[in-house]
């Protein structure tokens, strides 16, 4: 089975991918973090893909979608767990530009 999981460069993410690999699955690592990807297929192997790219940049999604191999884009289970909280301050006190990320991020 082939896993893309978003925000896989930390967390939730990070252990989800070393879970499935451990369970036999393959996995797209997603997250805006390269190092943090290459880290975790040094420590993977090759069953985990990093692919790299920014979850709310549709442009970017795109293109990086065009970059898997054919043999992984047979996606058997999306975790979407890519997720960012900005501007925790009461609604009336937020910056508009920290909500409008945050909506397009999760």
């Amino acid at each position: 089975m082939i896993v893309l999981i978003t925000g896989a460069s930390s967390g939730f993410g990070w252990e989800a991918a070393k879970l499935c690999v451990a369970k036999g699955h393959r996995v797209i690592g997603c997250a805006r973090r390269t190092e943090r990807l290459q880290a975790l297929q040094k420590e993977l192997g090759d069953a985990f893909f990093p692919l790299p790219f920014d979850i709310a940049d549709a442009d970017a999604l795109n293109a990086a979608f065009e970059r898997l191999p054919e043999d992984w884009r047979a996606i058997d289970v999306l975790v979407n767990n890519a997720g960012l909280a900005l501007g925790q301050a009461p609604a009336h006190e937020s910056r508009l530009a920290d909500w409008e990320q945050m909506i397009a991020t999760n």
